[in-house]
């Protein structure tokens, strides 16, 4: 497995990580513990070094079965969490908005800590940016952790590139997490030409577009009631219809290179730049198989300018969430 740094810090991970959310919440009915645990090492056996989960994953399950899976590897591993949504009273999946009070923060370090069973924190993200609290409290805040050790380093997901450069004002910024693949490319236009300038590392998460951009999706594919895809407008039939084109499109440079789509994807977003690690996620070991082969995969100059030049005539229909959502992101 190659290895990758994100941005300027010193911070060395695989070249792809491994997004956990799945192997507990959001994508159907859970899937079994010790399977789920089983396959967290496997990933460690074949060279994955970077998992990334997060409080509001369950809540708390998947903090625990990472915590769990990889405490074997303490060392050798970086684990990354994150903390901003303010959870439902009774503990049940979901959240009911925002809290990023320094208070806050401190307390989701302090279960992130218990449950990840770790002395300190490898990366830790603001989830959403609070617009009730000022983004250079937040970066205050996670600034103290560090000092105490509680954590070592700061990442935010979904920020805006203003709010990105405020916060790595107060306390320099390791990361940034958002969603990016070839079907959501919006952080192009400000996002990554900021963090290339502040020397910030970026981690793509949905980099297969939430399992569309495999090919193994059509306008009759069906999801579990507890699947949260159900809720996004880019997976009704229609829209999942109109955005076949993207995926035929992947499978054309597949064919080419002896690859799958979802090979192909990921290989795209490792040739954008070199400071890019992203994390997909899977519940099974073929998959992730077949994920870690993305990494050998060359595209050539010229196989890059033939997805550029296609995917430029393909327009994505739908939103990527419910509009309460979206309007958390981008802040």
């Amino acid at each position: 497995m190659q290895k990758r740094k994100l941005g300027k810090s010193n911070l060395e991970v695989s070249a792809l990580g491994l997004g956990c959310m799945g192997m507990s919440f959001s994508y159907g009915p859970a899937p079994d513990k010790q399977e789920m645990i089983s396959l967290l090492r496997a990933a460690v056996d074949r060279g994955v070094t970077f998992f990334d989960t997060a409080e509001v994953y369950g809540p708390f399950t998947n903090e625990e079965l990472v915590g769990e899976a990889l405490a074997p590897f303490r060392g050798k591993v970086v684990i990354a969490t994150k903390f901003g949504f303010k959870l439902k009273p009774d503990g049940s999946p979901g959240f009911v908005g925002l809290d990023s009070r320094p208070e806050r923060i401190k307390q989701v370090a302090e279960g992130s800590l218990k449950r990840l069973k770790v002395d300190a924190i490898d990366l830790f993200y603001q989830h959403r940016v609070d617009p009730d609290v000022p983004i250079e409290d937040v970066a205050g805040a996670v600034k103290e952790l560090i000092q105490k050790g509680k954590v070592k380093r700061f990442g935010l997901s979904e920020a805006a590139a203003k709010t990105i450069r405020r916060a790595h004002s107060v306390q320099p910024v390791t990361a940034i997490q958002s969603e990016y693949s070839l079907w959501t490319r919006g952080p192009e236009a400000e996002v990554l030409p900021t963090l290339a300038e502040l020397g910030i590392g970026f981690v793509p998460y949905s980099p297969l577009g939430k399992g569309f951009l495999t090919g193994k999706m059509n306008e009759n594919t069906t999801f579990d009631s507890s699947d949260f895809r159900k809720t996004l407008p880019r997976f009704t039939p229609e829209a999942l219809k109109a955005n076949q084109a993207l995926v035929d499109l992947l499978g054309k440079i597949a064919d080419r290179k002896k690859a799958t789509p979802a090979q192909i994807a990921l290989a795209w977003l490792l040739a954008q730049k070199p400071w890019i690690v992203p994390i997909p996620g899977t519940t099974k070991l073929h998959r992730l198989e077949e994920n870690i082969g993305a990494v050998a995969i060359q595209l050539t100059s010229d196989d890059l300018r033939d997805i550029e030049s296609a995917a430029s005539k393909i327009a994505v229909q739908g939103a990527r969430y419910p509009e309460a959502i979206e309007r958390m992101t981008g802040r």
